[in-house]
């Protein structure tokens, strides 16, 4: 275990992953804080490359680094881990992990979420924490949604996102390519959801709350689904909406 001052080079590689181009070309990202960087080590799906921590963390986490090299694991105090944390405030340790591999998902006989422009980081983690939570493996985004690996989702999805399967593509592309797959876009104007039956199979389209899922996917789609409004709200927030419909049609 090392024990030494942060170089700036350290400093500014660590500082440099907040940015999409960086981590796509390292392959990492970071995750923070006790509970979300315990629960990425135990789920057994993301190696680590490097870990910062303070004293009392490395103490009571031993046991979940015992697969990290010595070299990689970095005693830091309280002022060098605001030095490189992105948060407001720093919570004991930072660490660095490679991206998964995440495979075209396996549709059939599964229930997917597919995201259009989904672009606040904070609703895309509660979405995927949403995914999680109803046991939902698979989410399809567009390529206009937020980065999963951007550190606001990457705290936001609470460790979830180790265990959720997500790809970007072209969504017009993969309906047609899965026509066989019964589809539910969530709009305004669809069959209500507290009566509509359960499903065991199929993708569920959410977009953008201002903007509404486009004609063109929903010309694709089997359903239009809706949740009832008593109020006068001119929408929900997508990770809200999210929500509720998973736990009517699941």
């Amino acid at each position: 275990m090392k024990i030494a001052m942060l170089s700036k080079t350290t400093v500014k590689y660590i500082q440099s992953l907040s940015h999409k181009k960086f981590r796509d070309e390292e392959g990492v990202f970071i995750a923070e804080g006790p509970k979300i960087v315990a629960e990425f080590f135990k789920s057994g799906k993301l190696k680590c490359k490097a870990v910062y921590a303070t004293r009392q963390w490395l103490d009571e986490n031993k046991d979940l680094l015992t697969g990290i090299a010595q070299e990689n694991i970095i005693e830091v105090n309280e002022t060098e881990l605001t030095k490189i944390s992105l948060l407001t405030t720093p919570n004991q340790v930072l660490a660095i992990f490679f991206k998964k591999e995440n495979e075209i998902p396996g549709i059939k006989n599964n229930v997917s979420l597919m995201l259009d422009g989904i672009q606040d980081p904070g609703n895309m983690g509660s979405i995927i924490r949403n995914a999680d939570w109803f046991g939902v493996k698979n989410i399809i985004c567009s390529h206009e949604c937020a980065d999963y690996y951007n550190p606001k989702v990457v705290q936001s999805t609470m460790g979830s996102l180790a265990r959720v399967n997500i790809i970007y593509t072209d969504l017009e592309n993969f309906l047609i390519n899965h026509k066989e797959i019964k589809t539910f876009a969530a709009t305004l104007d669809g069959e209500n959801i507290s009566s509509h039956t359960k499903i065991k199979e199929g993708i569920i389209l959410i977009r953008n709350e201002s903007k509404g899922v486009s004609q063109q996917l929903i010309a694709l789609c089997n359903n239009k689904i809706t949740i009832t409004k008593y109020g006068k709200a001119e929408s929900l927030n997508a990770a809200v909406a999210c929500g509720i419909i998973l736990s009517h049609l699941i």
